[in-house]
């Protein structure tokens, strides 16, 4: 029995906003450690690889290591999360950020490849593992950790407000990567500067970790404790025996997730400067205007999902995404000239990835929650991740709207899910009446 039905409509509480301001701002913090790596890609591929290696080879390693942290994902948030279903959310939680914190303060103190040879990158290698494994159990992690405190009417809320912090991470990111690069020269980035990010990124994480000792257990999983309602067996053998159903609409909506934010805010930038010679600063600055917006589309798809259910939320979602995108890059393609009008309309278009924890949480039951929303979750988007980029670059070839059709062909799964919740709804809702007759 979930706690939070028994107070179903209460509003959010001075304490709900606590564990929501602080779990997002680790959150926040967090998703900044794992991608302040890609930013500072070129430096760290002519410091941790002989010399003599041509640079695209270079290149191509340091973002082999960049992949591997996506490859480590699955693994880290499956152990993580059978131990959170068996021994407490908060403990995990926490464990994350402590994985997440100490190989990021190492990587600004690496030793480079003049210094000890090869085994700079592969000591590199080691410390973007960890990151990989931390990050798997972070984001579901958080997701229902806020999800088992939160009202059941401001469920979707809550875990939305998790994803905006990890889109602020993003920016986070973004505009330090961006600050270093103008206050140092390239020398002085490739002496020392480097380093900065990933030592603020550590202390950053360190910070987050002390602010999340003031969380409590949830209410939720404290319950099942209580009651030695706990998972029997193995929670993951449980997941895959007993809900196929919830394991295969948790991938499809993190599907949707995972190439909704590649295609549209991570690999945008280097496609408008590529394909139609847009100035970078002038895609950058686009860029930081559409993750704010997609912060705040985040929300209003929590707000809808809580207010009009996921069903209508995934409906109309997916077809504003579908039109901003077309008109986005069809616009492009033709004139750039309403580049900060669309792609800003197009990042809060994509905010309707908002939507998708509050389906994930809800699939499962509490006693296999966790380990079933991160298997689905990881899995899904190691996928769609790794797979994205290289499909796209070879549509590319052949269309320069490639990506405006793969977003589109993505929003109809997002319509398809709608419809499928809709439906699950009303049928849900009818079976309650009849047993109230």
């Amino acid at each position: 029995m979930d706690t939070r039905s028994l107070s179903p409509h209460r509003p959010l509480n001075r304490q709900d906003c606590k564990t929501l301001f602080l779990a997002a701002l680790g959150g926040a913090l967090e998703f900044y450690d794992f991608i302040i790596f890609v930013f500072f890609a070129v430096v760290l591929g002519k410091l941790f690889f002989p010399p003599s290696m041509p640079d695209w080879l270079s290149q191509l390693q340091t973002f082999g290591i960049f992949a591997a942290g996506y490859l480590a994902r699955p693994l880290g948030g499956i152990v993580m999360a059978h131990f959170g279903d068996l021994m407490g959310r908060k403990r995990m939680f926490t464990l994350s950020i402590v994985l997440m914190a100490l190989p990021t303060l190492a990587m600004g103190m690496l030793p480079t490849y003049h210094e000890i040879g090869m085994a700079a990158p592969l000591l590199l290698l080691a410390m973007r593992i960890l990151q990989g494994a931390a990050i798997g159990g972070e984001v579901p992690g958080a997701w229902v950790f806020v999800a088992e405190h939160a009202p059941a009417r401001h469920t979707g809320f809550a875990c939305s407000v998790i994803t905006s912090g990890l889109t602020i991470g993003i920016l986070l990111g973004s505009l330090i990567a961006t600050a270093i690069n103008l206050a140092f020269s390239p020398q002085q980035i490739a002496d020392w500067a480097w380093r900065v990010p990933f030592l603020v990124g550590g202390v950053f994480g360190l910070v987050a970790m002390q602010l999340r000792q003031w969380l409590h257990e949830t209410p939720v999983f404290a319950e099942m404790q209580a009651r030695k309602a706990l998972a029997e067996e193995l929670p993951l053998k449980t997941v895959l025996k007993k809900h196929k159903a919830a394991v295969a609409l948790s991938m499809f909506v993190t599907w949707f997730l995972a190439i909704s934010i590649v295609v549209a805010i991570l690999m945008a930038p280097a496609y408008l400067q590529k394909q139609f010679g847009l100035p970078a600063v002038d895609t950058l600055r686009a860029n930081s205007l559409a993750i704010v917006a997609l912060t705040l589309g985040c929300l209003v798809a929590g707000v809808s999902s809580d207010r009009l259910g996921s069903g209508p939320t995934f409906i109309g979602g997916s077809l504003l995404l579908a039109a901003s995108s077309y008109a986005f890059y069809s616009s492009m393609a033709a004139h750039a000239g309403q580049l900060y009008t669309l792609y800003p309309l197009l990042g809060f278009s994509v905010g309707i990835v908002g939507a998708v924890p509050l389906v994930m949480v809800r699939a499962f039951p509490p006693q296999v929650r966790f380990s079933g929303l991160s298997f689905s979750y990881n899995v899904a988007y190691a996928f769609a991740g790794g797979l994205t980029p290289i499909l796209l670059s070879i549509w590319l070839k052949y269309d320069a709207l490639a990506p405006a059709y793969y977003l589109m062909l993505q929003c109809l799964i997002g319509l398809l899910v709608g419809c499928y919740l809709l439906f699950a709804g009303r049928k849900a809702g009818s079976a309650a009446l009849a047993q109230e007759g």
